[in-house]
């Protein structure tokens, strides 16, 4: 109970300090015209977003880089309210978010203005950090390995752990880096799916990783309150990229990643649809299977509305995620 708590304190801070700071970091990024490129190939009611502050992911990594850094010096003095072990995910929210920072600012203001960093630079680095990290959780955290609902083993995977963790740290990573087109639409399911995940480590005795991602739905929910239609700030690849590669730490942090694609059905739809699309277009030399792809553009261009789409998806996400903390407890 007590842990419950702190953990629902941790997220009320977190909102506060968000909302707090989000007003002045929205004046700096106006300041300097970090502001977002809509490409032309993207529906036209999009091109009122353009100019709107982007690389607004540094409002969530920031509150969160600062309780959980407090909340571990408190340790030094005999509090012990956080874990040595949220420094991985801690790890991978910076550094990703830094990576996914110097592709925003690359499209910007970079020699690839509009386009970011090339998909294969991204990409490798994505894979060189995934790489860190998944040996960092097999190896100097030694992670479970993965718990099948049902199942009452843990199974193993051995050295292979770090391939197939490093894969699914990137994939996620890149997944809600395509749900993030719509306002409040990454953040909304990023919350629920840390949230989530929060929720399972509390069931299963892993007070330091729940405490972590409620810290994250507090910022979030921050985030949101500039995020939310009409968006006021994107959250850009400095947030999307360093969210999700950040929800599958954690979701590979509690053994519970088997589960994972139903807990984030949407970002995976998301990334279906995308590699649906190319695949389709390469077959069939040309034609496209979705109208537009990621999946979300397709019922836009079907006639539903911004907010329509982002309070349906999130209402399949909400349900989702309680699917599987059902099937987590079985």
């Amino acid at each position: 109970m007590k842990d419950t708590t702190l953990a629902a304190a941790l997220a009320g801070f977190s909102f506060m300090l968000t909302v707090i700071w989000g007003a002045p970091l929205l004046r700096i990024l106006r300041h300097f015209k970090i502001g977002k490129l809509i490409r032309v190939e993207e529906p036209g009611m999009h091109m009122v977003k353009m100019g709107t502050p982007t690389m607004g992911g540094v409002m969530v990594i920031a509150p969160v880089l600062l309780l959980t850094v407090l909340l571990n010096a408190a340790a030094l003095i005999g509090f012990k309210l956080s874990g040595r072990s949220v420094f991985v995910p801690l790890a991978t929210m910076v550094a990703f978010g830094i990576l996914g920072a110097i592709d925003d600012w690359e499209g910007i203001r970079g020699k690839r203005k509009g386009d970011g960093l090339s998909i294969r630079v991204k990409f490798l680095l994505q894979w060189i950090l995934a790489g860190i990290i998944a040996w960092a959780l097999k190896y100097l955290l030694d992670v479970p390995g993965m718990f099948i609902p049902g199942v009452p083993v843990e199974v193993e995977f051995g050295w292979w752990y770090v391939p197939i963790a490093a894969f699914i740290i990137v994939a996620m990573s890149n997944a809600i880096n395509f749900t993030d087109g719509l306002d409040g639409l990454a953040g909304i399911i990023s919350a629920t799916i840390f949230a989530t995940y929060g929720i399972i480590a509390l069931m299963q005795g892993q007070a330091f990783l729940a405490k972590f991602s409620f810290t994250m739905v507090g910022a979030l929910f921050g985030f949101l309150w500039f995020n939310a239609h009409p968006a006021q700030l994107f959250m850009g690849d400095t947030g999307s990229l360093s969210l999700g590669a950040t929800i599958a730490v954690v979701a590979l942090m509690t053994g519970q990643w088997a589960i994972l694609p139903l807990i984030a059905i949407v970002p995976v739809a998301e990334a279906m649809s995308v590699t649906i699309q190319i695949l389709y277009f390469k077959a069939t030399k040309g034609r496209r299977f979705f109208k537009m792809a990621p999946i979300h553009l397709h019922f836009e261009l079907l006639g539903w509305s911004e907010t329509q789409i982002v309070q349906r998806f999130w209402l399949i996400g909400l349900l989702a995620a309680l699917i599987g903390v059902g099937l987590a407890m079985v």
